[in-house]
């Protein structure tokens, strides 16, 4: 364990939890007989070239930053960058001008980036920026470990990773901090078999996006009384595309929160088939930050299951969907991944 970062003794504890988790298989997933593993990943990319990162000084360089640095501007051919077991400890920004990039890791309990910055900008905070199009990740942990700041002030924003591209997607990653974990500003995005933890607002932005049985935990806020959600998506009118789909996966974790909370008076977010602890609270849903009209939000749910499921004392706004009104949301093609994912499941 003399790699894991120095942190608080909850996020310590928490990042062994999901170590051990991922340990089982660092470089595969299995759902049903079915495998995505890191080499299928690269055949189907038809990748041949492979800048190798070690932090120890057995690799082409010794940051991720000074890899990604070195692959040239506009690149049109995938490039693996492959970061060896440990923990990075830097900033990592792929820019706009680096595009087809495959960041693979040995597994998120044995290649991790962590940083600690709290700031009045989200993006500024980051750990890890995504920029460029076309970019995939797999087997790694992104984690900002910043302490919990002062309620409502800029201290609380401590970003893990900011993706803000079309068409990226992340393979068996987990993500770590609590305030504003995961900033899913915007393009096509895919997550599959990912861990993310937090406590208020942990996956946000106006993306549009699908989390394949995601695992999300949840880490109780002492100063807030049932004001932290999971999401907090923005979709600003009916033309835009975009919304949060989580599709099976499960929530869990330490206190209490809402499933979201409205950013836009569109927002749309749906979890389905989803297994859903008593951590979420029996109202699911809230409008607390939007002083318009909740008629056009989409905070929906269709076939969830757990103590946290249960539909008596939901926001009278919020939605149970059919299956033909979910159907469409439930699809590869609501993000059009069929022209560019590699693998979806």
């Amino acid at each position: 364990m003399a790699n894991l970062p120095s942190c608080s003794s909850f996020l310590l504890s928490s990042f062994i939890v999901a170590f051990l988790i991922s340990y089982i298989s660092p470089s595969a997933l299995a759902h049903k007989g079915k495998t995505v593993s890191s080499p299928m990943l690269t055949e189907k990319l038809g990748i041949n070239r492979t800048i190798k990162v070690d932090g120890n000084g057995n690799g082409e360089f010794k940051t991720i930053q000074a890899a990604i640095d070195s692959i040239p501007e506009h690149n049109s051919n995938w490039i693996i960058v492959h970061l060896r077991k440990g923990l990075y400890r830097e900033k990592v920004h792929i820019p706009e001008s680096k595009p087809y990039i495959f960041l693979r890791g040995n597994g998120r309990g044995r290649t991790g980036i962590v940083w600690s910055e709290s700031s009045t900008d989200n993006v500024a905070s980051a750990t890890f920026r995504v920029e460029a199009h076309d970019v995939i990740a797999f087997g790694i942990s992104f984690q900002n470990e910043a302490p919990t700041g002062v309620a409502y002030t800029s201290q609380n924003q401590s970003v893990a990773a900011y993706v803000s591209a079309d068409k990226v997607a992340f393979y068996h990653c987990s993500f770590y901090s609590t305030h504003n974990t995961l900033f899913d500003q915007k393009g096509r995005h895919y997550y599959d078999n990912c861990y993310i933890q937090g406590s208020i607002d942990f996956i946000f932005g106006r993306a549009r996006t699908i989390f394949h049985e995601a695992e999300i935990f949840v880490v109780d806020d002492k100063r807030l009384k049932i004001q932290g959600s999971i999401t907090a998506h923005n979709r600003e009118n009916a033309d835009e595309l975009n919304g949060y789909i989580f599709i099976k996966g499960r929530v869990y974790g330490i206190g209490e929160v809402y499933l979201g909370r409205a950013k836009g008076p569109y927002s749309r977010v749906i979890f389905s088939e989803t297994y859903l602890s008593k951590t979420i609270v029996p109202e699911g849903w809230t409008n607390w930050s939007h002083e318009g009209s909740t008629e056009h939000l989409v905070h929906a749910e269709y076939n969830c299951h757990g103590p946290g499921a249960l539909t008596k004392g939901r926001a009278p706004w919020s939605l149970q969907l059919t299956k033909e009104e979910v159907e469409p949301f439930l699809s590869i093609d609501y993000i059009d991944g069929k022209n560019w994912l590699p693998v979806w499941l």
